[in-house]
């Protein structure tokens, strides 16, 4: 069940908000079925669209269909957290690339809002953040500016770092060598309306995205990048 002209129906809206009200088992297994056709059967043929947008981008993106490779789970791990809710209101479509630990381009939609661009995070010593990535960014401030110039009227851009065992959000752009050597996460998004969402034309628009911010993937997730 997907909306007349586009991909997405505001059901999907809809489900997120009840599902952030109503944040249990019982719930979701009576709206099992309903999440798997506004959300799941959507977000499928969002995949089928923009693999091949992706692999043209970089053919070494993964574009298996499953859940870690290329959609976030919407089951919580609750062993060890405070908030004990098990589901999460809101779905990803993602690519990366080989073994996890890169940087991704995505698509989401909560409930309040669609977002699409480019994230990464410092996940573990072999992440590319952490083995090239932020040298490269400590590096490259110019480089870095030249594309905040470019994205920044259109996108919001946003890092962490970590103080004290505590990530601390920051507005704006890492472009300072200090920023990158800290650097625990960067997003830079754009952000598009329920109703821009529901429209045919947004699978384009998360297109345009996409090529817009692969830069950014290349220069903190490829190895082979050069100035």
């Amino acid at each position: 069940m997907t909306a007349l002209n586009g991909i997405f129906s505001k059901e999907i809206f809809g489900f997120f908000r009840e599902l952030g009200r109503n944040n249990h088992k019982s719930w979701m297994d009576a709206n099992r079925e309903r999440y798997r056709a506004v959300v799941v059967e959507p977000f499928r043929v969002l995949l089928d669209r923009m693999a091949l947008v992706a692999r043209k981008l970089d053919s070494k993106f993964i574009v298996t269909g499953r859940t870690g490779d290329n959609f976030s789970r919407i089951n919580r791990d609750i062993r060890f957290a405070k908030d004990k809710s098990p589901y999460r209101p809101h779905m990803y479509l993602f690519f990366a690339g080989p073994g996890g630990e890169t940087g991704q381009l995505y698509a989401g939609i909560s409930a309040e809002c669609a977002t699409s661009g480019f994230r990464i995070y410092a996940e573990g010593r072999t992440s590319s953040l952490v083995q090239w990535g932020r040298a490269r960014g400590a590096e490259n401030t110019k480089w870095i500016d030249r594309h905040q110039r470019r994205l920044g009227r259109k996108y919001e851009s946003y890092w962490y770092s970590s103080e004290k065992g505590e990530w601390i959000k920051h507005s704006g752009w890492p472009t300072k060598p200090e920023d990158w050597k800290k650097l625990q996460g960067w997003v830079v998004r754009r952000k598009f309306s329920p109703a821009a969402t529901t429209k045919k034309e947004f699978d384009r628009e998360v297109a345009k995205v996409f090529r817009d911010v692969y830069p950014l993937y290349e220069f903190t997730s490829s190895q082979a990048w050069k100035p």
